[in-house]
């Protein structure tokens, strides 16, 4: 079983998403463009979905498949997005990133911040080898933080995944251990 440290930056709080935060998820998560730039977050949000999801994040983290994070704002305690480590395979050393940060937050460094953090972490305490990421070529923001990340593109998978009825190319981003260097991100254990 993975453990779950809370993990801080300078203006950001990761930690466990609480029951609590389902009525913000539903705001922020709801908006038609953040389920546009993913595929996992149906639009419109339906009653119950962020409930369960949060649920299901106990199951995810004892069975050491994923690890999910609320992107909180120290400064004042609002919830800003989520950032996770999924797909986890210890064997492999390897997981996925994936995250989102809610529209009126966005273009301040929230994103960049809480995936850099996530990432060193991955390396650090999970010991992972390999993360990696994929974003549609026309999320340009998405894009902008795997390359702030120091990920590679690794290619462009074509019409790899069927959203809204179209298929639509895929871009694969990746980084190892042996890349680069995360330093000064601290975590604690609790909430």
């Amino acid at each position: 079983m993975l453990s779950q440290p809370v993990l801080e930056t300078a203006r950001l709080r990761l930690c466990p998403f609480a029951p609590t935060d389902a009525t913000q998820i539903r705001v922020l998560a709801g908006e038609r463009r953040i389920a546009d730039m993913t595929l996992n977050i149906p639009h419109p949000y339906p009653a119950g979905v962020a409930e369960e999801w949060i649920d299901n994040h106990s199951r995810a983290l004892e069975t050491s498949q994923a690890i999910h994070y609320a992107v909180i704002r120290k400064k004042d305690g609002v919830l800003v997005g989520a950032v996770a480590l999924l797909n986890i395979d210890r064997a492999a050393a390897r997981a996925e990133i994936g995250y989102w940060i809610g529209m009126p937050l966005w273009n301040r460094g929230f994103a960049t911040k809480a995936a850099t953090s996530l990432v060193a972490f991955g390396f650090e305490h999970l010991q992972l080898h390999r993360v990696h990421a994929h974003c549609f070529p026309r999320s340009k923001a998405s894009g902008r933080v795997l390359s702030k990340l120091e990920m590679r593109t690794e290619g462009c998978l074509r019409e790899h995944v069927s959203n809204g009825g179209e298929h639509e190319d895929m871009l694969q981003y990746g980084i190892l251990r042996t890349d680069r260097r995360m330093r000064g991100v601290q975590w604690e254990e609790g909430r």
